[in-house]
């Protein structure tokens, strides 16, 4: 190994093919991070120059390559194991830089900077020898027509103009050119070629053919951009396949190719954490292989470890078995998010846990439905599934921690590696009613009817978990899950109806009772499960608001939006009035309905022993509008560089951004911001004072002593 700082003339110079294993991740450098800071820099260091100062030179950060015994035709050859973002990003900038001095006319210094992009003809015995850096196949195309296109370059015309590789030669172009086009530009552009040639500087790190290179790529992947721990995993996979480039790269398009598409490349949650879905379904991919918790920061770790030490498969079987595993996943998961029709088991249980922000039980369905063992029969999975639900189900609905999953899951697997697979449901119902640990037990029967004949269950859970428990009621009524025949045609669709309030939030004005003890109760009835229902669209706040009974009152509405069964009973038992004692009625009905759709095993007492960690109430929106500490129709806006994007605060609670419409400040500050976000410190209520929702919810807090539920403080799921 040899290590020296040298310079991009230096780098670039000589004759060479600096080729991107294919198997590394694409071009990932924006405007944002990393061009903008870098063009800062040059620009400040030609200035200097520029004004005849003398400036040290700046530093880039380092790369590594490794020499390869073969050639490419009659250029040395070398892989880059780090520092492709940089190197790849030094092309851009240096071509931009050619095409900027050639049209301020400095054609001189444009040649010597093309010196450096582009080996001589006679070294070249096809086209793609003419450049000296070779990017990952996923970028070639755009890489080779920004590189290759006559100048001045055509952006537009381009057919890959979206791509960050055109994006980033064109923003370098620009700058340059704009910089270039100042007073006394043949200064300027010898002191910007003297900058891009000699004054900046690399630590290159060069390893012979020989040397393992894995062990420095992992020690320097956190530079820049972080690799993911499916970036790392697919380096190590490819380098322990050990084949020639042509067959590395016919397994990388069979096996691996499908993680680099926008469904893998997705950030999803995982608990407090939101990370690429590749590197999420990798993490469960392993629990399931080796039946221990992992957390998400060790799965590249224990990756390694696995496949070294525990597993008798060589890589290349292993491959394809996590591709198979990955189509399967890919599978439910995407069919989960049909909104309409039926659903077959196993989809409709991803729903349902999707709409529980629960990602704990996949390795689960990994081990279920691994192709390289047995298949369960469908009635086992389907009890099997159904033990899995009940659980987690009922223990949301009591607000239960979910911070022991991970152990209870892991014991799980163990238990049913070492039983038959057609023993799953048995396995799995047994285990589960074990439990006596506070964080990890059964909820029975009667601790769910206390709990939701009072529970203010529209404060205690997000709208995703309570309107997926609303949907499951609705097709229990319509005959699903149950022997019976569909009452109705088909199931309600998901994840798509508004939830309503039958005796509204403010019903003051047009639902009056006598004294305070009415008043006291109708509140406390105001948000408990009997009170709520579901719309094909919500009312509108005077609607909503207004009286029960007559022709514009709010049950004649209701019909007009109604294709629910659960509705149909409310206007039946509500035709002379609805009043606390049918809520509670109904709240009855709604209750058995939940243990019917989700049971536990006769018998079964759901004893355990300490408490349960059980959160708080989940403080929304509404909750702040019932208080008066927000109104209706106020301006939010985002803070930072996002001040001038605003926010609609809506009755229900929700905020409207443009023309969508997003049900937790956390969910409108991710599709603002496009990454995970905690809307309650990014929506300012009073820009001018600093005043966030946040310091409102504290208000709340401190008002009527209840503890903050942090549940939505870190929204991951998909911006809409």
């Amino acid at each position: 190994m040899e290590t020296k700082v040298r310079t991009p003339h230096e780098v670039f110079f000589m004759p060479q093919r600096l080729l991107v294993p294919l198997f590394q991740r694409p071009y990932v450098w924006t405007r944002e991070n990393q061009w903008t800071m870098l063009w800062d820099d040059i620009r400040r260091h030609a200035n200097l120059r520029h004004s005849g100062m003398r400036s040290s030179p700046h530093f880039l950060g380092a790369v590594v390559l490794q020499n390869q015994s073969a050639s490419v035709g009659n250029l040395p050859y070398w892989t880059i194991i780090d520092g492709q973002q940089r190197l790849t990003t030094m092309q851009l900038l240096l071509d931009a830089a050619h095409q900027a001095l050639t049209l301020v006319g400095s054609e001189t210094l444009a040649r010597q900077v093309e010196d450096l992009i582009r080996n001589p003809e006679h070294f070249c015995r096809t086209a793609e020898d003419r450049f000296k850096v070779w990017p990952t196949n996923r970028d070639r195309a755009a890489f080779n027509e920004v590189m290759a296109a006559t100048l001045p370059v055509a952006y537009s015309r381009l057919s890959h103009q979206d791509s960050r590789m055109t994006q980033a030669h064109q923003f370098f172009s620009d700058e340059m050119t704009d910089w270039l086009s100042g007073e006394d530009s043949e200064s300027r552009a010898e002191a910007l070629t003297q900058v891009l040639l000699n004054g900046l500087q690399l630590v290159v790190i060069q390893l012979e053919a020989d040397e393992d290179s894995q062990e420095i790529f992992e020690t320097l992947n956190a530079r820049g951009t972080p690799l993911t721990a499916a970036d790392l995993i697919k380096n190590f996979v490819f380098q322990r396949l050990d084949l020639p480039a042509n067959e590395s790269e016919a397994a990388y398009e069979k096996y691996w190719k499908l993680f680099e598409t926008a469904f893998w490349e997705k950030e999803v949650g995982a608990g407090r954490n939101a990370m690429a879905r590749s590197s999420l379904f990798l993490n469960q991919w392993l629990i399931a292989q080796t039946a221990e918790p992992i957390g998400v920061r060790e799965v590249f770790s224990r990756f390694k470890y696995f496949t070294t030490h525990d597993s008798n498969a060589p890589m290349g079987d292993l491959l394809p078995t996590i591709h198979r595993a990955a189509l399967d996943y890919q599978s439910w998961t995407e069919a989960a998010r049909i909104k309409d029709g039926a659903l077959d088991r196993l989809a409709l249980f991803v729903y349902r846990i999707g709409a529980l922000d629960s990602e704990a039980t996949k390795p689960l369905l990994i081990w279920l439905r691994d192709p390289a063992l047995e298949t369960v029969a469908p009635a086992v999975e389907e009890r099997f599934l159904t033990h899995l639900e009940s659980w987690l189900v009922r223990r949301s609905l009591l607000r239960l921690s979910a911070q022991s999953y991970s152990d209870l899951i892991a014991l799980l697997l163990q238990e049913l590696k070492d039983r038959p697979r057609q023993e799953a449901a048995i396995v799995t119902e047994r285990i589960l009613r074990e439990q006596t640990s506070g964080n990890l037990y059964w909820p029975a029967d009667e601790e769910v009817q206390t709990w939701l004949a009072t529970a203010p269950i529209y404060r205690r859970l997000r709208r995703g978990r309570l309107r997926m428990v609303l949907e499951a009621i609705e097709d229990h009524f319509r005959g699903y899950d149950s022997d019976r025949p569909s009452y109705a045609g088909q199931r309600i669709a998901r994840d798509h109806h508004a939830i309503e309030h039958i005796l509204p939030q403010y019903w003051q004005t047009h639902w009056p009772v006598e004294d305070l003890a009415a008043r006291l109760r109708r509140d406390n009835h105001v948000h408990v499960l009997g009170n709520l229902t579901l719309l094909t669209r919500g009312l509108n706040s005077k609607v909503s608001n207004g009286p029960w009974l007559g022709e514009n009152g709010k049950m004649a509405h209701l019909a007009q939006h109604d294709v629910m069964l659960m509705n149909n009973n409310v206007r039946i038992s509500g035709a002379d009035g609805w009043d606390e004692q049918k809520i509670d009625t109904r709240t009855t009905e709604m209750t058995r309905a939940i243990l019917e759709i989700w049971p536990t095993p006769p018998g079964h007492t759901g004893a355990h022993s300490g408490a349960a960690t059980q959160p708080t109430s989940y403080i929304g929106l509404d909750a702040l509008i019932s208080e008066g500490l927000l109104k209706v129709g106020q301006t939010l806006t985002g803070r930072g560089r996002f001040s001038d994007v605003q926010a609609t605060v809506l009755p229900d609670g929700s905020l409207q951004v443009g023309d969508r419409i997003y049900e937790s400040p956390s969910g409108a500050g991710r599709a603002v911001r496009k990454r995970s976000t905690n809307g309650w410190t990014f929506w300012e209520v009073d820009a001018g004072n600093g005043i966030r929702l946040d310091d409102l919810r504290g208000q709340y807090s401190v008002q009527f002593g209840v503890e903050v539920d942090n549940d939505d403080e870190q929204d991951t799921s998909p911006p809409a």
